[in-house]
């Protein structure tokens, strides 16, 4: 029924093709605005924009009318943790993905993966990182806006940035150069790199707070103090925000002292700092489908009792929620399958989210959190990025993978 009805909004959308040349009025059975399910609305765009939502909206002269019924319209969804130059890792490790493949074969996968993001529903993501694969997200991004490939609107990261020594590959004979999946920086190199990487085209910077110096041992912090805080305010004074990859309670209140916008992951977190991440406003991105993804891969068929990993992934969660930290939808995806990004989601309700919740962490909340004024909500002058659904994902969240139609800048992709 899903493809029927995608090719059924194809058709009816064609002749609007490739701008919208007329104004669309949409009316779907149920319209979620970034904040709560309304019925009764219709939308009208024109050009890239939203020009009118709510109820009662006239379709103006010439306009074309598109009747959704059972259906669901969403603001474009967000993804708030990708590597679009990474895919699964029981299909490749991450350190052959490194070290042995070429980059115009990672270019070449990403493209792929950049279209199935947007044509789950995703018009923009955050890409932290290309993970050895240099600076090709800023030209995938502009491959993109240019439309020489579809994909979502990208924040990319370029590089990212570790403490020297801290990241890998690891594993080969002492004082051999080998490539690395971030820059290393230490010192005052690391507000250096922050801005090398911005000159080279960042839209955001990451740091790794914290990472496991050594095959088998647990993570421990990588930059001090200092050093998180210089990066951070040089990036800051850049105009761009910051995500900081942090696990344990120490690299996790370094970075959030130091003025990181969002915390990646958590895992380790416990109340004392996600009390503090409430009382500073730092958003937390958990990233519960990478830990899934992983503790699979290693043989657990997702049957209680969960493996350690999956549950400290889970109380951490829990510890956030209780503390009252606004929580991002990003999946690390590129652990697992791009296009499948709607298993965050499931995850995050499964964990005690609602599903409006959730659907409010995949638009309004990540678009505040990445400084996004243009999307993540239903409103006149927002951006046209919308996508509809069969069902009802605010009762249920699996819907989001019922995707019929997805439309990107007032153009149906």
């Amino acid at each position: 029924m899903g493809d029927l009805m995608r090719i059924l909004m194809i058709l009816l959308l064609a002749t609007a093709a490739p701008a919208l040349a007329e104004p669309t009025l949409l009316k779907p059975a149920r319209v979620f605005d970034g904040e709560v399910m309304q019925t009764g609305w219709q939308v009208l765009v024109d050009g890239d924009r939203i020009v009118a939502a709510g109820a009662g909206v006239a379709a103006p002269a010439g306009a074309k009318i598109v009747e959704l019924p059972g259906a669901t319209l969403l603001p474009g969804l967000i993804e708030g943790h990708t590597h679009l130059f990474l895919h699964p890792y029981n299909e490749t490790k991450w350190d052959d993905q490194v070290l042995h493949e070429p980059l115009a074969l990672r270019t070449a996968r990403a493209t792929v993966s950049a279209r199935k993001t947007l044509m789950a529903g995703f018009t923009t993501a955050r890409d932290l990182g290309t993970e050895g694969a240099g600076y090709a997200d800023v030209g995938l991004k502009a491959a993109i806006d240019q439309g020489i490939v579809p994909g979502p609107r990208l924040i990319v990261v370029t590089r990212a940035i570790v403490a020297t020594g801290a990241y890998g590959p690891k594993g080969f004979e002492p004082g051999i150069a080998i490539p690395q999946g971030a820059e290393e920086a230490s010192g005052e190199g690391v507000a250096a790199a922050a801005r090398r990487q911005i000159a080279a085209g960042a839209d955001a910077v990451k740091l790794y707070a914290d990472y496991h110096w050594g095959p088998g041992e647990p993570s421990r912090p990588t930059f001090s103090q200092a050093e998180l805080t210089s990066a951070i305010a040089a990036a800051h004074d850049a105009g761009r925000r910051v995500a900081v990859h942090a696990s344990t309670p120490v690299g996790m209140r370094r970075a959030i002292v130091a003025g990181a916008d969002t915390i990646e992951h958590g895992s380790e977190g416990d109340a004392a700092v996600f009390k503090l991440m409430r009382e500073r406003g730092n958003v937390l991105c958990p990233t519960l489908a990478a830990g899934d993804a992983i503790a699979r891969y290693r043989g657990w068929n997702g049957a209680e009792p969960a493996p350690p990993g999956v549950k400290d992934d889970r109380e951490a969660f829990r510890l956030a929620r209780a503390a009252g930290v606004a929580i991002c939808m990003g999946g690390d995806v590129g652990v697992f399958s791009h296009g499948d990004n709607a298993r965050e989601m499931e995850l995050l309700v499964a964990n005690g989210m609602s599903p409006v919740e959730v659907l409010r962490a995949a638009t309004t909340v990540n678009a505040r959190a990445f400084g996004l004024d243009d999307r993540g909500r239903i409103a006149p002058g927002l951006l046209a990025d919308l996508v509809v659904v069969s069902g009802d994902p605010g009762r249920d969240i699996a819907a989001v993978r019922q995707v019929t139609m997805v439309m990107k800048g007032g153009i149906v992709q």
